[in-house]
């Protein structure tokens, strides 16, 4: 018997973009845009500072 189980779904920031997005449609908040899609880009922005921070670790650790 094989266990083969696949997730695919939306994320936290997903349902948090689709969250605010409805919110500003509906004129409940008035954020600007660039607020309103923060989880998009906000996700970007802390995948690539953590890989920034594994290189810099790993070019430490060489150094040594």
């Amino acid at each position: 018997m094989s266990k083969e189980s696949s997730s695919s779904g939306v994320s936290f920031m997903g349902l948090l973009t689709i969250l605010f997005i409805a919110l500003k449609l509906t004129n409940f908040i008035d954020w600007s845009w660039w607020w309103v899609l923060s989880p998009m880009w906000l996700s970007g922005v802390i995948l690539v500072l953590a890989v920034l921070l594994l290189v810099l670790i790993r070019k430490a650790k060489e150094r040594l």
